[in-house]
């Protein structure tokens, strides 16, 4: 999976169920979307913030662009939104380790606050950069997960349900891989008032729920 910005409670639930998480650094950077860019809870509404970037585009691979400078006004705008949440005060510290990481390349950025989040919530999952594994960078993206699943000996390749369309399970099982994807049930949870805004940045659900409950809802899923 491409690295996101604080993403959702899907992609940690993604996190949560493999063995090994294959950090997709060497693809092209997708402008507008959430690899720097995520929704904050304001009031009763979504806010969207974007973490800044130096000559972000298109063009170029996650792992060759650079972060900017907004660092301390996302941190403010965290701290506004969030500061009488319930587990304001239990949460701050790691999401300012991470804000404040002098970590200058997006990838490595975004994943320091992947794993952090992730200790944070005791998940064992094991990360890799695909750039660091040796593969055949030339082949599609179905052909090229392939063999990335193949050169890490994995029998198994769990995708988010957005991927059903664009992979397919037969080519899959002909190498020997069983292809499945997450579908993430609904999920609510108690924030300022009733009502409840969804698919909101991690950061929304690790501010209104203790460890056992996030625990809980990371298991509100299936596998189709």
């Amino acid at each position: 999976m491409q690295p996101y910005f604080f993403p959702y409670i899907g992609y940690w639930q993604l996190i949560n169920i493999v063995d090994i998480f294959v950090i997709y650094d060497d693809v092209s950077f997708i402008k507008g979307g959430y690899i720097n860019r995520n929704s904050l809870l304001n009031k009763s509404n979504a806010q969207l913030i974007t973490l800044e970037l130096f000559g972000a585009s298109s063009n170029k691979k996650i792992n060759d662009i650079n972060l900017g400078d907004n660092r301390n006004k996302l941190l403010k705008t965290i701290k506004q939104n969030y500061s009488k949440a319930p587990f304001y005060n239990n949460i701050l510290p790691l999401i300012e380790e991470i804000i404040n990481n002098n970590e200058k390349k997006l990838h490595k950025f975004l994943a320091f606050s992947l794993i952090e989040v992730s200790k944070y919530l005791n998940i064992k999952t094991n990360f890799i950069y695909s750039s660091e594994i040796k593969n055949n960078k030339s082949l599609n993206a179905q052909d090229r997960l392939i063999e990335i699943s193949k050169i890490l000996n994995a029998t198994e390749f769990i995708n988010p349900i957005g991927g059903i369309e664009l992979y397919d399970r037969e080519v899959f099982s002909k190498n020997m891989i069983n292809l499945s994807f997450l579908k993430t049930s609904k999920i609510s949870y108690n924030q300022f008032n009733d009502n409840f805004v969804s698919n909101l940045s991690i950061i929304d659900v690790l501010m209104f729920n203790d460890k056992e409950q996030i625990k809980s809802i990371l298991e509100m899923n299936k596998l189709i």
